[in-house]
């Protein structure tokens, strides 16, 4: 991010990620509270978590495959739906060197998700898929998708707080 920009929080927000959010009894209370504030911060939206199954060294990660462990959707994105995701700029980007990607516009949903119809239906505009890397590997992302065509450097900030909030959670759930 280029800009600096002080990160702020409404005080319900703050409430809910350092005070209830460490006494979320279980993963989905905890990612419940974080969609709880994300609404809040960003509006109408999707909010998914992934697991990366990574191949087989053997394999050569020619094919990565994601498996869903939570949405705030799931009528469209189940729980334990699967991706299948060959190597391409944004397998390479975001789960091999472990960076945010960041696509705004329908332009970048068509070229990077084959499931950009959905997306767009559902008034999405925007994605921001962050890596939680563990031990210098990327094992699942956090993706945020929204109705505007573009995130402030406010709203990404935002999105990466609550991605580190999550982390724990889903590092946990996925040892689990």
């Amino acid at each position: 991010m280029s800009e600096a920009t002080l990160l702020t929080l409404p005080p319900a927000a703050r409430s809910a990620l350092f005070d209830e959010l460490p006494r979320a009894a279980d993963f989905s209370a905890a990612l419940q509270t974080i969609e709880r504030v994300r609404q809040e911060l960003l509006g109408d939206g999707l909010l998914t978590v992934n697991h990366v199954l990574w191949p087989a060294p053997a394999d050569a990660a020619e094919v990565i495959d994601l498996q869903r462990i939570w949405s705030s959707r799931p009528a469209e994105y189940p729980v334990a739906g699967r991706k299948r995701k060959t190597l391409t700029p944004w397998t390479r980007q975001l789960l091999l060197s472990g960076e945010i990607f960041l696509g705004e516009g329908q332009a970048a949903l068509e070229q990077v998700f084959d499931d950009n119809r959905l997306i767009l239906s559902m008034g999405l505009q925007s994605v921001m898929n962050v890596p939680l890397v563990r031990s210098g590997t990327c094992f699942a992302t956090f993706n945020v998708l929204g109705t505007r065509a573009q995130w402030s450097t406010a709203q990404k900030q935002q999105i990466e707080l609550l991605a580190a909030l999550a982390l724990p959670w889903v590092a946990g759930h996925v040892a689990a």
